[in-house]
């Protein structure tokens, strides 16, 4: 949906850029590393998301007019924006999967290119992975509470702006079964699907005429919201009057949505007045203002619920609102580079690296990665990357290594995936994770190490910069 261009960035990369094609540096090779610190939620995983739309995004990213002659009022050097012109990105990525469950500290993916190639990407690539990974956690939570019952997307009113639409395409990779959002639907295959408003309802002189109406017009996929009025004296008795009038002409009543109030009460009143109708057939589903918990909650009470449609919570990734992601260098002509802190979580890892997944004999994981320099094949010995005297042996585990080469020299490598083949891996993926990394409350702490010579190649950058 969004046309991106490379003018989709900070100024500080083009004000940067310019200083390394001036100073002569343009054919810098880069390695840098996107990767996040802290998982969101308080919980024990993070869903990898965005990574088609971000590939889709570099295949053409370029300056177009508008965005070269911006740039010239701006001030920036003529020889630069002559450069700037041609602009492309011919590097290469390797990445995580899209879909697979990752952790802070290791590498996600990996930007290898000249420096301007590089660093004008940065802020898109952050922009695009940072949301997504956020709101497919958000949405993999929510699944995780609601077992096998349908999640849909309700959020794109309440997103930021068209953050919604790929909010959308996030929450289905995380788990959601359909989405309100008609526009995300047509371009990712996502199924729609909606019901009826307040407004529907009150725009009529009685409540029953008003189903009446949209059930004739509607009779394949009727939602009837009965909350209007008062549910249990109004909404539910119309509704039941409605369903018995589409029997009669050989159609269901699809679902009745409840929109406020006990949520749980109601939903278990509903169920017994529809059963005792004979409608044991017709859905409940519910709104307002749910979250995980509020979810874990209605099914810890074994609220009768068929639906949760979801919007706020989901789409804007209450209470954290953005997934901490950073993209740091790793690497400069061949030579390792690292960042340095009095904070020892977040001293950088040099090199370009591989991670490798630590199984068990059952090819489940054993909740640990290990992150390597990239010509390592194995790792023995992973280390506490900021507690060194912490080790695990891993020696005797088989290893999965996680970074694709996804593009080279510019050139998408990987195949496109579908929503629903990341959904189907996604799903896959955490089948293989213990359940104690799943839990809301107190998850495992998932370890992440570094090999013997990653580790010993940070104390020597380490020493070197410090004196």
């Amino acid at each position: 949906m969004f046309n991106y261009t490379a003018t989709y960035t900070d100024k500080y990369q083009l004000t940067m850029s310019q200083v390394y094609f001036l100073k002569g540096q343009k054919d810098i090779k880069a390695v840098f590393d996107y990767f996040f610190r802290k998982l969101p939620f308080g919980g024990g995983y993070a869903i990898f998301a965005g990574l088609e739309d971000l590939l889709n995004a570099l295949a053409d990213l370029h300056f177009d007019k508008q965005d070269i002659d911006f740039l010239r009022r701006e001030g920036f050097n003529p020889d630069f924006i002559d450069y700037l012109e041609k602009f492309r990105f011919n590097g290469n990525i390797y990445s995580s999967t899209e879909g697979d469950i990752v952790f802070p500290i290791r590498p996600v993916l990996q930007i290898e290119a000249n420096i301007i190639e590089a660093q004008i990407i940065e802020t898109l690539l952050l922009n695009i992975l940072n949301f997504q990974t956020l709101i497919a956690t958000k949405a993999s939570r929510m699944r995780q509470a609601a077992e096998d019952r349908v999640l849909i997307d309700f959020g794109l009113r309440r997103a930021q702006g068209p953050g919604g639409y790929y909010a959308s395409r996030a929450a289905f990779l995380g788990g959601f079964n359909g989405t309100s959002n008609v526009l995300a639907g047509r371009d990712y295959g996502i199924p729609v699907s909606g019901t009826m408003a307040h407004s529907f309802v009150e725009s009529y002189n009685d409540e029953l005429s008003a189903f009446i109406d949209f059930a004739e017009v509607q009779p394949d996929d009727c939602v009837l919201v009965v909350d209007t009025y008062d549910t249990l004296k109004s909404g539910l008795p119309n509704a039941i009057i409605v369903a018995k009038k589409m029997e009669a002409k050989g159609q269901r009543l699809n679902a009745i949505r409840l929109d406020s109030g006990d949520l749980a009460y109601l939903a278990k009143e509903c169920r017994r007045k529809l059963d005792n109708a004979g409608l044991s057939y017709v859905k409940i589903a519910v709104s307002n203002q749910l979250d995980e918990y509020i979810i874990k909650s209605l099914m810890d009470q074994h609220a009768p619920i068929d639906v949760f449609g979801v919007g706020t919570s989901l789409v804007t990734g209450n209470p954290d609102g953005a997934l901490d992601g950073v993209y740091k260098l790793a690497s400069a002509n061949d030579i390792p580079r690292i960042k340095l802190s009095e904070n020892i979580s977040k001293i950088t890892l040099p090199h370009r690296k591989q991670v490798f997944r630590i199984l068990d004999n059952d090819d489940r994981f054993i909740g640990a990665d290990a992150v390597t320099v990239s010509d390592e094949k194995d790792v023995d010995v992973m280390h506490h990357p900021m507690y060194p005297l912490k080790s695990l042996f891993v020696g005797n585990n088989a290893k999965e290594p996680l970074l694709q080469k996804v593009i080279g020299n510019g050139i998408r490598l990987s195949t496109p995936r579908s929503p629903l083949e990341i959904v189907n891996y996604s799903l896959q993926r955490l089948e293989k994770l213990p359940d104690e990394y799943k839990r809301f409350d107190n998850p495992h702490i998932y370890k992440i190490g570094i090999s013997t010579k990653l580790q010993t190649e940070r104390d020597r950058l380490i020493n070197e910069f410090k004196k």
